[in-house]
Order: structure tokens, then C-alpha cells, then sequence
């Protein structure tokens, strides 16, 4: 699907018809057919890169000029409301002061700040440029907030393996879950580090470019916003590497009490082998079948041996109790 948008009248408009593809400033090529990716490199002289190329890891790859256009390539992470998050890579081209950006999936980020665009008047976007840098802002902000709603979610877990005193709450199957939560976690957190990093070297790499140009006032407020940016993708990076510590730490504790709650199970099943061990030993010293047995014909033998046994149980428990072994 290939949109188009220009600048007019202080919002960003986007174009309906393909004849008005041409003075764009931005093209946002999705998820394009063979036949669209054709057109759009007739139109803008520019070679769009396939996606086996865009998931190259290589960052020379991912980063480099050609044809006098500038091809910058990000892993993006989508889908972070959900349980499966997934990266996608998308590429911003510039050339000719438009902005083209190639992706095969749908980050929020994107529909986020057309809808702000296009609806508020507000920072003049009318270079290619000015609407990546207003794009990777928002893919920041993203992340922010995302990284926001799972430290919570780690704090929750966190209250619940350290300081809830419901016993049910602990039950090895309740921790069996928490261990997934806690792991989905971890991927999360991975995922969101990558991204950055992959935005981090794009934003460096476009820095680098920007210093090389002529000084100018919107080559200084460009020069600024990428300073911003920067530090913002490096300090959520340190918090995801911070709370990735964390979800380190909670899945050691979680697997500990799992160890401490079958060693009570153990505990328990070995404290009453050796607590029946006694009423055992009499009832098998009264089932042996001797003719000459001294209690054989006490009229109140039977009473007598099973009150043993229950004696010989019952002491080893109370003892067991008082020593909290139980």
C-alpha cells in the first residue's frame, strides 16, 4: 500500500490520487507489491532496497548513501500491547529533501504521529527530514512508554513473590506462571534493547551526515533534535538493561522459592516415613505368625498394640513440632 503526504496550510495532507505522488514529501511505502515498489522507484529515481535486504544485520547495510539519497534502515518493535512482540525493519530514504520510508509491518508510532500531524497545527514538517526525525521521536516516545507499563508490570510480580502472604498465592503453579510472565518479560525487554540500538547507530550515523553540511538555522534546530533523541534512545537503553537486571533477579527468586516449596514437600513426606516407622515395626513384630508369643492370648493385647502404635506416632510428631521441623 503506498500513502502519500505533503505539507500544507500548517498540517501534514495527504494526497489521494497518484498523479499528486509527485511534489510529496513523504511516501510511506507498507507491506508493497512488486508492481508498487517499481512505480515509486520510476517516480523517485530511487532503488528501494528489498526486505532480505533490510533485514541485513550488517550495519554498513543498513546505513549508506547511494544515487544521492541517503538509505537508513531501523529495527522497529510492533505489536507491544500484545504478548508476542515482534521487530520489523523500515527504512527511511532521503533524497531530494523527501522522505521515503519503506516497512512490512505497523508500528504504532507511525499511525500515532500522522494522526498528530494531520490534525494539529504545529512544528513545521515540510522536509523530509523534519518528519523522520518527527517519526523516530515518536517511536521513542513509544518505547517510553511502553517500558513505562512493564516496569509496573515488574513491580507487580515483585510484590507478589516477596511480600504477598496469601499462601495460595505461592502454589508451585501460580509461580509456574509468574516464571512465564517473567520471561515474556525478558524477551520484551531484549527486543525494545535491540531497537534502540538499531536507532542509536541510525541516528549517529544520520548526526555524522548533518555535521558535514553547511551550517543553517534548521541545520542547527536538526542538529538539536538529534542531540535530544540521542540521549533519550541511550537512557531508555539503560533502563531496559536496568529492568532487564531486574527480571534477572526475579526469575532467580521465583526458581527459589520453587526449590524451597518442593524441599518442604519433601521435608514433610520424609518426617512422616520416619514417624510411622515405629507403629510400623510393632505391627509387623505382632503379624509374625510364632506359636509361642507371650501376648498372643492377652485379652487386651490388641488394644494394647494399637495404642503403641498410635503412641509410637504421635511422640515423634509432637517432637518434630516442637523443634519446628514442621
Amino acid at each position: 500500500m503506498l500513502n502519500a503526504y505533503d505539507w500544507r496550510a500548517d498540517r501534514l495532507v495527504r494526497l489521494d490520487t497518484a498523479v499528486e505522488h509527485g511534489p510529496a514529501c513523504w511516501i510511506d511505502l507498507v507491506s508493497p507489491t512488486a508492481e508498487e515498489a517499481a512505480a515509486l522507484e520510476t517516480l523517485t529515481g530511487i532503488d528501494l532496497p528489498s526486505r532480505d535486504e533490510m533485514d541485513d544485520v550488517e550495519p554498513s547495510a543498513r546505513l549508506y548513501a547511494e544515487d544521492g539519497g541517503v538509505f537508513m534502515i531501523a529495527a522497529v518493535a510492533t505489536d507491544l500491547e500484545t504478548h508476542d512482540p515482534v521487530k520489523t525493519p523500515v527504512s527511511f530514504i532521503l533524497k531530494g529533501g523527501r522522505l521515503v520510508t519503506v516497512r512490512y509491518g505497523q508500528p504504532r508510532a507511525f499511525p500515532v504521529f500522522i494522526a498528530h500531524a494531520t490534525n494539529k497545527p504545529g512544528e513545521r514538517l515540510a522536509t523530509g527530514e523534519s518528519i523522520m526525525l518527527g517519526l523516530i521521536e515518536a517511536i521513542i516516545d513509544r518505547y517510553a512508554d511502553a517500558l513505562e507499563a512493564k516496569g509496573v508490570e515488574l513491580e507487580g510480580i515483585s510484590r507478589l513473590i516477596f511480600r504477598k502472604r496469601d499462601p495460595r498465592a505461592m502454589e508451585s503453579h501460580n509461580l509456574q506462571s509468574v516464571i512465564q510472565d517473567i520471561g515474556r518479560a525478558g524477551d520484551f525487554l531484549a527486543l525494545i534493547r535491540e531497537s534502540l540500538s538499531s536507532l542509536q547507530r541510525l541516528l549517529a550515523y544520520h548526526a555524522a551526515l548533518s555535521a558535514s553540511r553547511a551550517p543553517g538555522k534548521a541545520d542547527r534546530e536538526a542538529r538539536q533534535t538529534l542531540r535530544l533523541m540521542q540521549r533519550d534512545a541511550a537512557a531508555l537503553s539503560e533502563l531496559s538493561i536496568s529492568m532487564s537486571s531486574k527480571v534477572t533477579f526475579l526469575m532467580d527468586a521465583t526458581l527459589g522459592l520453587i526449590n524451597l516449596e518442593q524441599n518442604q514437600i519433601i521435608k514433610i513426606f520424609s518426617v512422616a516415613a520416619v514417624a510411622l516407622l515405629p507403629p510400623t515395626l510393632i505391627a509387623s513384630i505382632y503379624g509374625m505368625n510364632f506359636d509361642v508369643m507371650p501376648e498372643l492370648h492377652w485379652r487386651y493385647g490388641y488394644p494394647a498394640a494399637v495404642g503403641a502404635m498410635v503412641l509410637s506416632a504421635a511422640l515423634p510428631y509432637f517432637y518434630f513440632r516442637k523443634k519446628r521441623w514442621l
